[in-house]
């Protein structure tokens, strides 16, 4: 597949209106989900559950990929089409998370870096053949004291352009996701001050690996308050300095940025987004790439119930609604 053909595919995911879809929960991670509406985190409910989101009606005016996990893309519907197929016959992008999650990095306490490199051209291969056509990796970057530290970043930003430079080579568009998390008690300049670091490590990596940035898309965390700061930026500060950094940081070439939710309530999530597309023009798609800011109304809404079928499937709807109008400055409170 040539680099043009991978760009189109980036531009599809961005597409005006629509964002992504992140159902790409580990097992551990869905478990944690399950267990708050006490549910059993088996292999059947889990498909369930994601059988539920993936064929809600409507779903595609909105959102424009999934991230699947490996498991769930090998599951198929109760009708027999595999997961992949369910969305593509929807007009939706199958993706792929394709890293081993965030491990201790040895040598410095308190910081991690992401693994999953070894065999991961062969797995891109499978994943492709699966019918994957995009993927994902998160690197985590901790704000804390004397942390991150400069050997974390560059860890981290190598190993997410090693990885985009496979996803490129075997015809998958990649999702570049370095994460400066919200935990601890930074402010939001702290956050812009790491965030800028951080993306500027990420693109110097991607540009020495010649990953090409037109067939790729950025997923980074929004500029914003620690989860225990005293004081909480505003959904203006939040916006501002957001798009500030970015500005500084990406070049124009990438087609879009999908942001992640990283912790945010999900009214939160899509009002931040929604007054950064308010700012005016950006030389890149602004959009989401949102988990549990999208489904965490609808999980609440199942309890483990396949009688409350239409209970998630309205409320996914209604976020999916919510951020897709926020793609154009036009959500507001009174959409709720």
């Amino acid at each position: 597949m040539t680099a043009y053909k991978l760009g189109k595919i980036a531009q599809s995911l961005v597409h005006a209106g629509k964002g992504i879809l992140a159902a790409d929960e580990s097992s551990p991670t869905i478990k944690k989900r399950f267990d708050r509406i006490n549910v059993p985190s088996s292999e059947e409910n889990r498909r369930s559950y994601r059988e539920m989101l993936f064929t809600t009606q409507g779903l595609e005016e909105f959102v424009s990929g999934v991230i699947l996990f490996d498991e769930t893309l090998r599951q198929i519907a109760q009708d027999g089409t595999p997961f992949p197929k369910v969305l593509t016959n929807k007009g939706i992008i199958p993706g792929i998370k394709v890293d081993k999650g965030a491990k201790a990095l040895a040598g410095f306490h308190s910081e991690k870096v992401t693994e999953g490199l070894d065999g991961l051209r062969d797995r891109l291969i499978e994943y492709r053949e699966l019918g994957a056509q995009f993927a994902k990796w998160r690197a985590v970057i901790t704000i804390g004291e004397g942390i991150p530290t400069r050997a974390c970043i560059d860890a981290n930003a190598h190993a997410l352009a090693r990885y985009a430079a496979l996803c490129q080579e075997a015809e998958l568009v990649p999702i570049v996701e370095p994460e400066v998390l919200m935990d601890g008690k930074h402010d939001i300049e702290r956050c812009e001050d790491v965030t800028t670091l951080t993306l500027r490590r990420v693109f110097a990596e991607l540009h020495e690996q010649n990953v090409i940035l037109e067939a790729m898309l950025l997923k980074p965390n929004m500029v914003i308050s620690g989860k225990t700061c005293p004081r909480q930026a505003s959904v203006d500060e939040v916006a501002e300095a957001t798009v500030r950094c970015m500005r500084r940081t990406v070049p124009a070439s990438v087609p879009g940025l999908v942001f992640l939710s990283g912790g945010q309530s999900p009214e939160q999530a899509t009002e931040n987004l929604n007054r950064m597309n308010v700012i005016g023009q950006h030389p890149w798609e602004l959009s989401f790439s949102y988990g549990r800011a999208l489904q965490e109304p609808a999980i609440a809404a199942w309890q483990g119930k396949a009688s409350n079928a239409a209970l998630v499937q309205k409320a996914l709807y209604h976020r999916a609604k919510c951020n897709g109008a926020a793609r154009y400055g036009n959500y507001t409170k009174e959409m709720e």
